[in-house]
Formats: C-alpha cells, structure tokens, sequence
C-alpha cells in the first residue's frame, strides 16, 4: 500500500491499514501460508512475515495501531486563517518580498499568531499534508531584455554555434598517413 502524496496516512487510511493487519492477524490463526495472505491482501510478503512475527509474540494487539504518529496541533479553523495570512505574503508580516516564504518564517508565523510550536522539519510535514509544495521564484534580472534576448537566439547563437557533425563510417585502423 502506498501511502498518500503528502506522506503518511490520514486517521482514515491508518484505520484502513489496521483492518487489513487484523484479517492478516486472523488468517495466521487459521494456519494460512504467507504468500497467500499477501496475495490475498496485496501486500508484500516480507510485510506479512513482519506482521507474523508480531502476532506470534504479542497476538492481534501486537498488529493493532499505535495511534497516530504525529497529531496536527493547528484545528481546521487556524489552518484557514494560516492560509489567508500566507496569502496576503511575507510582506504584510514584516518580511522583506526577496526571498517569499520560507519554512523558518511560517514556523516563526505560527509562533506569532496561534502560540504553538512547530520545528521547521514539522511545518514542511504540515505544509505538505494540506496539498502545499515547495516553489521556487524566478529570478530575473531587473536589466534583462527579453526582445534582445529572442533576437540573440535567432540571430547570433545559429552562426556561432559549431555545426552537427552528421554520422558517416569512418576507419578503424590505426596506422597514420605517411608524411610526403
């Protein structure tokens, strides 16, 4: 089972993940093979080994879930009005516009604004698990122009550059031509 986009597995697939542990649980109960489990269940057979060797020394709690790994700590409604505030951009909150949003500066937002913790590693778990990716701006320079630019390409970059050369047979010996 592969796990979502933004890594991890939400409480629903973790819920999801357990059953399927549990019928694995049952099925080593009845003395089923390892390969027909994972067939029937479409996972690996050294996962199935794994959870076998759980359920041998803890039984069907050993396979049951350990919670969730992290708990978001921002509700829905703070995730929103986060959202609007990255929206309005990192000059509304001091920030200079050069470098846009960093991971830094939306953990030090999330400080400012809702008093909670979060390590940059954290806040790129969270960004993520809402649909956010990294973006990089581009950076142009203020003197570039685009129309000499185009005229380069077309023009200059055609005869300065050095010509293909085409593939024809050519010899394998070695000996060199002799001097005349």
């Amino acid at each position: 089972m592969r796990y979502a986009q933004g890594g991890g597995l939400t409480p629903k697939g973790q819920q999801a993940r357990e059953r399927v542990r549990l019928e694995a649980g049952a099925r080593f109960g009845r003395g089923e093979k390892t390969a027909e489990i994972a067939a029937e269940l479409r996972v690996g057979k050294r996962q199935v080994e794994k959870w076998r060797r759980s359920w041998r020394e803890g039984g069907l709690d050993a396979l049951r879930s350990k919670g969730p790994m992290s708990v978001e700590r921002l509700s829905p409604r703070q995730w929103e009005r986060l959202e609007r505030e990255l929206a309005r951009g990192p000059l509304a909150h001091g920030w200079d516009e050069g470098q846009g949003w960093t991971l830094v500066r939306i953990k030090t937002l999330i400080g400012r604004m809702f008093h909670v913790g979060y390590t940059v590693q954290g806040v790129w778990k969270l960004l993520r698990r809402h649909g956010w990716s990294a973006q990089v701006p581009a950076h142009r320079a203020i003197e570039r122009n685009d129309e000499a630019v185009e005229v380069w390409k077309d023009e200059v970059w055609p005869r300065v550059k050095a010509p293909r050369r085409t593939w024809t047979p050519t010899s394998a010996s070695r000996t060199k031509r002799a001097r005349g």
